[in-house]
């Protein structure tokens, strides 16, 4: 008789461990989700504290903020690593301008794409890109720099001195700007030395054809 009570007693026993045991499984994973939220949540505040130079679980960059993935580049450097500045650095280098560039500035880069030079006359391109027409070259790119670090947001319809010597003016409508007729079609490429805006159209000094 006592044998068949302690049979019972186990059998009860081992029943009520089975209910706790399903209880804790079901009951395990909305804990976790909510440790695991909250460590993630904790290891981003984490990251936006100046000074962290933890980059490893660092979300990727976005074309959302390009500044904040460039701004420690140099003009030449964004240059060289955007698929749609190839034409604009070669002709860096054939006007040896590459280390000028590169150099503390700052500089405002008004920097033109491939598909501008695309659409310049047949075979300028090439012509330009001659040693015998350094010169030339190298006026033509420096008539796309203007000294100092300008923002879009400072940008003011008006004349501005180049870096080539002539003036380029700056037109601002209705959150548009233009620069001496080519359209900025991206603004604000923040460099280490300077920033760069993008433009759809290659601009020449007055006396380019000199």
């Amino acid at each position: 008789m006592k044998n068949q009570n302690l049979l019972s007693w186990m059998k009860q026993l081992t029943g009520f461990a089975g209910v706790i045991g399903a209880s804790a499984l079901i009951g395990f994973p909305a804990w976790a989700h909510i440790t695991s939220n909250t460590n993630v949540a904790n290891a981003t505040q984490s990251q936006q504290v100046p000074g962290k130079v933890k980059t490893a679980a660092s979300p990727a960059p976005t074309s959302a903020s390009p500044a904040s993935t460039s701004a420690a580049k140099d003009i030449v450097a964004i240059a060289s690593g955007d698929a749609q500045f190839k034409t604009l650095t070669k002709a860096l280098g054939a006007a040896g301008l590459v280390t000028t560039l590169q150099g503390k500035g700052p500089f405002t880069v008004f920097a033109p794409t491939d598909a501008a030079f695309a659409a310049l006359p047949k075979g300028t391109v090439d012509d330009l890109l001659k040693p015998a027409n350094k010169a030339k070259l190298t006026k033509i790119l420096t008539y796309h720099v203007v000294p100092g670090s300008v923002l879009s947001t400072s940008l003011k319809s008006g004349d501005v001195k180049s870096v080539e010597g002539s003036s380029l003016n700056v037109a601002v409508s209705a959150g548009k700007v233009t620069v001496s007729g080519a359209n900025v079609v991206k603004a604000d490429i923040k460099a280490s030395n300077g920033v760069i805006h993008v433009i759809d159209k290659v601009l020449m000094p007055p006396d380019a054809t000199k």
